[in-house]
């Protein structure tokens, strides 16, 4: 199987490149750091797996169609969009270099990439496409709004992509985590609820995506507890998440 990466040197990605390490897999890991993807690559290679790395920021753009362009040449098995960034939890109002690099790098490069790998599976009429978003994606805190607004664009980007692929044998899934123990949720100074293991959240990851599950929100209680304040009055929902934001300490 030959399975794509991003964001692979760390974390999420670097949790699911050792999962899918195997003699039967080829791993195609893309990151920007390139010591710590080096080493993720040689421990995949341990395992059994045959690694490629490429060594690429994904908001260079033109870069990422390149890639893409670079990847069609040959089959595609799975993609997994997991690249992301968070600057974390805070009150300000949110710098607007900030919240551009949060929209380039959590939705925009995702396109960037895709948009030359997607007529390539097309034509072979099958493969996955699989974007890691965020439960915060559902409901926007006052000290998330850029990271919640960005995965929100992802989610609607994947639902349309998934409409537009399903006659063409492609499943697009969107995974949706809570927090999970990784090198992006370690900077948060407030009690994160339901937080898992990495390893608990790769399982879950992996065995929705085994499943096919095109919609996939995690931890289920965490998600329930989301849907049932949307379906509060506003003025309610209103008085819950402003007080969820002063037990952060905002």
């Amino acid at each position: 199987m030959r399975i794509i990466i991003t964001g692979a040197s760390s974390g999420l990605g670097e949790a699911l490149a050792l999962h899918y390490s195997a003699p039967q897999n080829q791993l195609i890991l893309i990151a920007r750091r390139e010591e710590k993807l080096e080493a993720v690559a040689l421990k995949c290679k341990e395992l059994g797996a045959t690694v490629e790395t490429i060594v690429a920021d994904v908001n260079n753009f033109d870069l990422m169609q390149n890639i893409g362009k670079q990847l069609a040449n040959t089959h595609i098995d799975r993609i997994i969009l997991n690249a992301g960034v968070s600057i974390g939890h805070w009150g300000g109002v949110t710098p607007f270099e900030d919240f551009h690099r949060l929209f380039q790098t959590n939705f925009l490069s995702v396109h960037a990439l895709l948009e030359p790998i997607i007529p390539k599976l097309m034509e072979q009429k099958s493969g996955e496409v699989v974007f890691i978003s965020s439960l915060a994606s559902l409901l926007s805190m006052p000290t998330s709004v850029a990271y919640s607004a960005s995965k929100r664009a992802l989610n609607a980007y994947a639902e349309g992509l998934r409409y537009q692929l399903k006659t063409h044998g492609i499943d697009v899934m969107t995974i949706l985590p809570g927090f999970i123990d990784s090198e992006m949720t370690q900077k948060n100074r407030f009690k994160m609820p339901f937080l898992l293991s990495t390893q608990d959240g790769v399982k879950r990851i992996t065995d929705a995506i085994a499943a096919k599950k095109h919609f996939y929100p995690f931890p289920l209680r965490f998600y329930l507890m989301i849907r049932f304040a949307l379906l509060l009055p506003q003025s309610l929902r209103d008085k819950i998440v402003n007080f969820t934001n002063y037990k952060k300490g905002s």
